[in-house]
């Protein structure tokens, strides 16, 4: 049973500042599709059901804390799990990457699709892409695991340190690599389609240079780049729900 005093309402908040900060730009919570009333809500009762967990195991009694040390630990906490945040945003941004640069190589990226996750239109490919991850992230109960890493922040970083930005840049520097470097191995497989099918209408072109090749291969190369995403789609999105659940377990 946990007292009810000034500490704990004070650790309470503090709590809520750290978990709402990581869900405001979290994917899927923080998307502009969420109303914010929505994302208060979810905050607050995500805030309650973990403080039972959380405010045993802190160090420290803020209770006599003065206004200026108050102030310096909402805006520590509150910078600490919007890192959180940004750290899991960051894949998402890749998979958007790919799906933008899968578009462009198989010459499907001449107009935008209106936003339909996102707050900036994109191509089909990547909207796809980005929605998909978004809704296997709540089917596969990946949000469940960002609950676990905000429990397991408290053990690294415990309320009442203080936000340190130089970890905060390693570990997104650290993601970035990671998202990237997954990315890159997902996208591979349209840069050599696009390098094979161009190359191979270039040497049509120059072999007869009276018929323009270009319009005329527009159509193949976008119908062989659609039948190779036809293939890879659900493969590239079960390596990167894993890759992003690997990096949940580990990050």
């Amino acid at each position: 049973m946990i007292p009810i005093n000034a500490g704990t309402v004070l650790l309470t908040f503090l709590m809520f500042c750290r978990i709402g900060g990581c869900l405001m730009i979290m994917p899927g919570f923080g998307s502009p599709r969420v109303p914010v009333q929505v994302r208060v809500f979810l905050a607050v009762s995500v805030t309650l059901a973990l403080a039972p967990l959380v405010i045993p195991v802190v160090q420290g009694d803020l209770a006599k804390a003065t206004p200026p040390t108050v102030v310096q630990l909402i805006l520590s906490e509150t910078l600490i799990g919007a890192s959180i945040g940004v750290m899991a945003r960051i894949f998402f941004l890749a998979l958007q990457f790919m799906g933008t640069a899968a578009a462009m190589l198989m010459g499907f990226s001449g107009m935008a699709d209106p936003p339909v996750e996102e707050g900036e239109p994109a191509p089909a490919v990547a909207t796809l892409l980005t929605l998909t991850a978004t809704v296997l992230l709540f089917v596969t109960g990946l949000h469940i695991e960002v609950m676990r890493a905000l429990i397991a922040s408290y053990s690294v970083i415990s309320i009442t340190d203080l936000f340190d930005p130089q970890f905060a840049l390693a570990k997104v520097t650290d993601a970035a690599s990671d998202s990237f470097t997954l990315i890159a191995q997902l996208t591979s497989p349209f840069l050599v389609y696009s390098l094979i099918i161009n190359f191979l209408f270039g040497i049509m072109n120059k072999m007869t240079p009276l018929i323009p090749v270009y319009f005329i291969s527009a159509p193949f190369v976008l119908a062989g780049g659609l039948l190779l995403l036809y293939f890879t789609f659900s493969e590239a999105l079960t390596l990167f729900i894993s890759g992003f659940q690997t990096f949940l377990a580990n990050g």
